[in-house]
């Protein structure tokens, strides 16, 4: 018989001062209400600005629609378990929180290298872009990091489902993680554990190699370009890619290399719940275009966004 039927598994949350549930509650819905506003705001002026539909802009509004998904997997499970404070979770929703979080998270590292490749197109073969990241293209680029997103998070899922859990052992988390779950069960979680080293390995270090090397060549083309005003656009767009390429990857590798780290909670908001509100931050402070729609579009939402349609929404990329 399947122990981890029915079996509610324990979270040790943020903090165990009661004193610090309600400051703890109201910060982080402040931090999830941000993050959604920050990011549904790019979506919006990608969506409502001309000057902004192109597929760099494509790919940065969906950088926004997986923060925002990737968010509403973890902090409303916090503030559940901070209002309430009973912290229980049954394995069937803790895998499947485990699921939707890996899902998005694989997508995004995927993305994130995608958005490299479009910035080495558009710097270094500039006569060759609109030919190489064609609207057909892009929706290829998309498709496939989503069916990687898919794959990757259903195999943990799959091998996650046939362990046991039979311990009051709490999980060192405020969310479900792979590495905290595991340590809770009374299975055999060795192939769990390579299965998920391997992964980290073969297509997080590859994947993020595919993320880095263009920016040589880019930082080389860069170097060689006469011109003063090409070389400040192309460090502001690739400093704020890169920009959140570190943050992404730092609180990654904080978070995997060592959870039973005192610090390891930290890393865990920070790469859970921070770094979505981050991103629109990031982009919004150094991206002039971005900045420059922000201040314009004051009185064009109340006359557009009521008429947009899903069609004009798909349509109106990569004119």
């Amino acid at each position: 018989m399947n122990k981890s039927v029915g079996y509610m598994l324990v979270l040790s949350g943020l903090s165990d001062l009661p004193s610090l549930q309600l400051p703890l509650f109201l910060v982080f819905l402040l931090v999830y209400l941000m993050t959604l506003s920050g990011n549904l705001l790019i979506v919006l002026l990608i969506c409502t600005d001309s000057h902004l539909q192109t597929p760099m802009y494509f790919f940065l509004g969906t950088l926004a629609c997986l923060d925002m998904s990737n968010s509403s997997v973890t902090t409303p499970r916090i503030l559940f378990d901070l209002y309430t404070q009973t912290r229980l979770i049954s394995v069937e929703c803790c895998i499947a929180q485990i699921y939707f979080f890996l899902f998005f998270i694989s997508s995004e590292i995927v993305l994130l290298a995608v958005m490299s490749y479009d910035r080495y197109v558009a710097i270094c073969l500039p006569l060759h872009y609109k030919q190489i990241m064609h609207q057909r293209n892009c929706v290829l680029f998309l498709s496939g990091l989503l069916v990687f997103g898919i794959v990757y998070s259903l195999v943990h899922t799959l091998f996650l489902l046939n362990l046991t859990f039979c311990r009051s052992k709490p999980l060192q988390s405020f969310f479900c993680d792979i590495p905290h779950l595991l340590q809770v069960s009374c299975s055999e979680t060795f192939i769990n554990e390579f299965l998920l080293f391997f992964c980290g390995i073969l297509f997080g270090g590859g994947i993020l190699v595919l993320t880095f090397y263009p920016y040589i060549i880019i930082l080389n083309t860069i170097m060689k370009s006469p011109s003063k005003t090409m070389r400040s656009k192309a460090f502001s767009t690739c400093s704020s890619h890169l920009t959140v390429v570190f943050i992404f990857y730092g609180t990654a590798f904080c978070n995997y290399l060592d959870p039973n780290a005192k610090d390891s909670r930290a890393a865990s908001v920070f790469y859970a719940v921070l770094t979505p509100l981050l991103n629109p931050i990031i982009y919004s402070l150094r991206n002039q275009d971005l900045k420059t729609s922000l201040k314009s579009s004051s009185g064009f939402y109340a006359t557009y966004v009521p008429k947009l349609s899903s069609h004009h929404f798909m349509g109106s990329f990569f004119i």
